[in-house]
């Protein structure tokens, strides 16, 4: 579409698509009042380089193989190398038809490692598939009630919820102190996940999460920085610098990003957010030393716990949670047409700005709420998406759906493992899913081949 714009010298949105079949794809643009039509060829004979590199790269998602094993002849993608003969060829025609009907993204390939050359989603039922994420989902709710320096049996986890008895020990740890736990690291788990997801999606960058480009260090930053100079103690006083933090933080970050040829790239957002995070951790730092009533009040909220809080965080910012869950599900077609590209994205008629506007604000509110919540929680937002990516394929509506209900999952693990390993003392949770995402983290660098790099 944007090709024929060029060449016809006219604003795209008066160029439009029509995918019939496979086999019949229509270019038709408007121009001088009548209505010219184009046979799909003129795609192919006037294709650039990029637009050839796009539709390579989105037959190496179809087939799930490397884009340097695609070559591109005749019309068509061609598999090469060792994967020479394997596949069909992919016309324009079906590529465009294929990105259309899932919108994944052009690059999942270089997002996830190869499983095998034929290999598909693991996930293909998902009527079947999401009960079970929610069946996993109790478990950890399950184990996070019962698991502790006492434990808890099952009938006194289910009485302390449904027939409390206040005379029962038992019953007063998982009413008093464990029920606020658990909700806070679900609601926590589901708000870190889903803004890794769309932040991954829409900036096309597999190292894409609040806490790698500096999202959670910008909110935690702003909440120290706001106990220290306004003497704010309570939730009521500090949560609302969290959104500022995150937001301040973002901008930041694709400001430096955006400086020098290329615009802001997936490595210059990544090493922009390593920078800005350790400018603004330092800074922290500096701040907790100089005062010791704010160590005291922030130490052990910013190394990711949720441990001995109560709910009063979720009962200040719950419309803003919800309101940003529910426009991150309703954002998963966009998001999918942005992580093609925002040329093929503006070529299929949206608004990429506008989008990524939205996109960025839902982020912003997820990591804030999450971060005045349990503090900067790290690899929840990268890990998860990129477990999901490997059962359910690259489409993101599937992808944000899974992430709200697998996040809590992750994130309530974590905290059943540092009550449990050094019992009767507990690790914050923090310190163990870094544990767990430092090892993830080397081997997605090591072992994928990321775009860009």
């Amino acid at each position: 579409v944007n090709i024929v714009a060029e060449k016809l010298g006219i604003d795209y949105r008066n160029v439009s698509a029509q995918i019939g079949d496979t086999n019949n794809v229509g270019i038709s643009a408007v121009t001088g009042g009548s209505r010219v039509t184009f046979a799909s060829g003129i795609v192919v004979d006037e294709a650039t380089d990029q637009v050839i590199e796009t539709l390579k790269g989105r037959a190496a998602s179809i087939w799930g193989i490397d884009v340097e094993a695609v070559e591109w002849s005749d019309g068509a993608a061609h598999p090469a190398g060792q994967n020479a003969g394997e596949f069909d060829p992919l016309t324009l025609q079906e590529l465009a038809a294929k990105a259309l009907s899932t919108g994944g993204p052009i690059m999942a390939s270089t997002m996830a490692r190869t499983r095998s050359p034929t290999a598909g989603p693991l996930v293909r039922n998902h009527a079947l598939a999401l009960p079970c994420s929610l069946a996993l989902f109790s478990l950890f709710v399950l184990l996070s009630l019962r698991c502790g320096s006492l434990e808890i049996d099952n009938a006194t986890a289910w009485n302390a919820l449904f027939d409390y008895d206040d005379r029962i020990q038992g019953q007063i740890v998982v009413r008093e102190l464990r029920v606020p736990r658990t909700l806070l690291g679900a609601v926590a788990g589901a708000c870190l996940a889903v803004a890794g997801a769309i932040t991954q999606g829409v900036t096309r960058n597999p190292l894409g999460a609040p806490g790698i480009l500096g999202v959670n260090t910008g909110a935690s930053f702003a909440i120290v920085t706001a106990i220290f100079v306004g003497g704010f103690v309570s939730p009521e006083g500090y949560v609302w610098f969290s959104f500022i933090g995150a937001a301040g933080a973002a901008v930041l970050v694709y400001a430096v990003a955006s400086v020098g040829p290329g615009g802001a790239t997936p490595v210059k957002l990544a090493l922009a957010g390593v920078v800005i995070t350790a400018l603004l951790g330092a800074w922290t730092t500096s701040l907790l030393l100089l005062d010791q009533e704010t160590l005291d009040q922030a130490r052990f909220w910013l190394a990711g716990s949720i441990a001995g809080r109560g709910t009063d965080e979720i009962a200040l910012l719950w419309p803003i949670i919800v309101t940003a869950l529910i426009s991150a599900m309703a954002l998963g077609r966009q998001v999918n047409l942005l992580s093609m590209g925002e040329d093929v994205a503006a070529g299929l008629g949206q608004r990429v700005n506008s989008v990524r506007a939205i996109s960025a604000a839902v982020v912003v509110a997820l990591a804030g709420g999450a971060v005045a919540i349990a503090g900067p929680v790290a690899f929840i937002g990268l890990a998860i998406p990129h477990m999901v990516r490997s059962l359910v394929g690259p489409d993101y509506r599937w992808i944000i759906l899974y992430s709200l209900v697998l996040g809590p999952c992750l994130l309530l693990g974590a905290d059943v493992v540092g009550r449990v390993v050094v019992r009767p003392s507990e690790l914050q949770v923090g310190i163990v899913t870094a544990a767990i995402g430092a090892p993830f983290l080397v081997y997605l660098v090591r072992f994928t081949k990321l775009a860009e790099l």
